[in-house]
């Protein structure tokens, strides 16, 4: 079981209006912030957003992403669209996925600094 999971970026500011935006509608917000560090999690932080010099390199073929899950597939589709308004990337829109699973809805975005972001509703709503 995981406790948390960080990530570096070059620029906290714009990092906060990106996590801010699209975690707000997966009831994800900021338990902590500083100058250099953000927390985000639904009544304690559980990701974490540090200001670095040198943050990972974005490979998309790294297979590396970070999937939060939502409350329901509206969740899921508010997600995908405050996210590419706060500066996201479309890595997917809100959708089935039905090889992942007969109700997997999911939608994928790319943030600012490359990272690849997903949040998923398995359920039917």
């Amino acid at each position: 079981m995981l406790d948390h999971v960080s990530i570096g970026v070059k620029d906290i500011a714009r990092a906060k209006t990106f996590y801010d935006a699209a975690l707000q509608p997966l009831g994800v917000t900021a338990q902590y912030a500083d100058g250099g560090s953000l927390g985000y999690g639904a009544s304690s932080a559980f990701f974490w957003v540090n200001q670095v010099e040198a943050p990972v390199v974005a490979n998309p073929k790294s297979g590396l992403h970070f999937c939060f899950t939502a409350p329901t597939r509206a969740s899921v589709d508010a997600f995908h669209a405050a996210a590419l308004r706060a500066g996201g990337g479309d890595n997917g829109a809100p959708g089935l996925r039905s090889d992942y699973g007969a109700n997997y809805y999911a939608a994928f975005v790319v943030d600012p600094d490359g990272y690849r972001i997903e949040a998923h509703c398995g359920a039917g709503s």
